[in-house]
């Protein structure tokens, strides 16, 4: 018998048994299609988290008060460390390789405009933000150059506050109240969407040293730090310890790089996509145990069939590739189904959800086909080897 011959008797078992195969290879298309969806799930959050982190751009580093590792506080709360200064800010913006820094306080306020008011977050900033932070202005300009010590009562507004207190009307030169103190407004940011459920159009951005009054803070909530293209993040958040160090006589500072923010974030949702394919892969193993069956179902049926291949000169080898790949080709006919429909359903949901970000990884497409595969293959080898193995005589009087 050549491979010619084995491959015909393989599919004709296939097809002479239509319902049986078909409810055979529904259970690996099941399984296949539960791996590819949960993981075009999976991976589309992971692409999503990180494009939102990454929206500031990627030379980021965030410096906050305290130490995070012995001391255990956020950068909010201050205790018996030296706060962090807008003298600060500027002293680290004059090391090598640094491009800019941004003191950051942030709050929440009502901003008032005549007989309009909305609550929103208030964030003290200096000018250098919208560089810093890979943000536009959309009308007028930022805030100026102000010595934070004697800073103007500037104020630029996020795009839907402006929507919201001034409609289409032209906001710039306008003044506005924020926790009883008039501002003018110089300019308005370009929408900037959502960062992890935060609204960063519904903001207003006044100078830092203002907002420490208006928040009668003595520290920076914190200090971000933008540093030249191709410069080791490390070698510049070394230096900017050392710095602050110096400034303030103890290392009371906590500097987190945004390599090393996107490396934990990117281990966990790696971690989060192989969880989700992995219970899917629960599925194609209850599609293994179905081939497992109807495989062993096959052999008891064909024992006559096997006796008389035997007896024509098949070998052992012979008849056990004949039920293998028997077993493989419902694996592969139920995996490509099951491609199908995973890569289908997920291409659907993406329509249907559009908040759901959705992006199938063929890395995982390709595996989950080959495991459909493998399944197969372990899944006949019992049944293959006792068919292989049954004496031909005895085969042959077989009913």
């Amino acid at each position: 018998m050549n491979l010619g011959d084995a491959v015909n008797l393989s599919l004709q078992a296939v097809i002479s048994h239509r319902l049986r195969s078909f409810l055979t290879a529904l259970g690996i298309a099941v399984g296949v299609a539960a791996v590819v969806l949960l993981t075009s799930v999976g991976e589309g959050i992971h692409r999503f988290v990180l494009a939102e982190f990454t929206q500031f751009g990627t030379n980021l580093i965030g410096i906050t008060p305290g130490k995070a590792t012995t001391i255990g506080i956020s950068g909010g709360i201050i205790s018996n460390v030296r706060p962090l200064s807008i003298a600060d800010a500027l002293a680290l913006q004059a090391l090598p390789r640094v491009i800019a820094t941004v003191p950051v306080v942030q709050g929440n306020a009502a901003v008032e405009y005549e007989r309009h008011s909305r609550r929103t977050y208030v964030f003290g900033v200096g000018p250098a933000a919208p560089q810093v932070w890979s943000m536009r202005v959309a009308q007028g300009r930022f805030l100026p150059d102000d010595d934070p010590r004697t800073a103007r009562a500037f104020a630029v507004l996020g795009s839907k506050v402006k929507q919201e207190l001034f409609g289409s009307d032209n906001p710039l030169g306008r003044r506005i109240r924020i926790g009883g103190e008039h501002y003018r407004i110089t300019g308005v940011m370009e929408s900037k969407g959502q960062m992890l459920g935060f609204d960063l159009d519904d903001a207003v951005y006044i100078p830092a040293g203002r907002s420490l009054a208006l928040y009668n803070r003595e520290s920076l909530m914190e200090i971000d730090l933008l540093y030249a293209a191709g410069s080791n993040s490390a070698d510049v958040a070394k230096a900017a310890k050392e710095l602050l160090t110096a400034r303030h006589g103890s290392d009371d500072t906590t500097i987190v790089t945004q390599d090393q923010m996107l490396d934990v974030l990117g281990s966990v949702l790696n971690i989060l996509t192989l969880a989700v394919g992995a219970l899917g892969g629960i599925s194609l193993l209850v599609g293994g145990v179905g081939i497992l069956t109807i495989m062993t179902i096959a052999v008891q049926e064909r024992t006559a069939e096997i006796g008389l291949l035997r007896a024509m000169g098949a070998d052992h080898r012979q008849v056990l590739f004949l039920f293998l790949g028997e077993a493989i080709v419902l694996a592969s006919l139920g995996g490509l189904a099951g491609l199908t429909l995973g890569v289908g359903g997920a291409w659907l949901l993406g329509k249907l959800l559009p908040a759901l970000p959705t992006h199938t990884p063929w890395s995982y497409v390709l595996f989950s086909e080959l495991l459909a595969a493998l399944i197969g293959l372990l899944a006949g080898i019992l049944p293959a080897q006792h068919a292989a193995h049954l004496d031909p005589i005895e085969a042959l009087r077989a009913e």
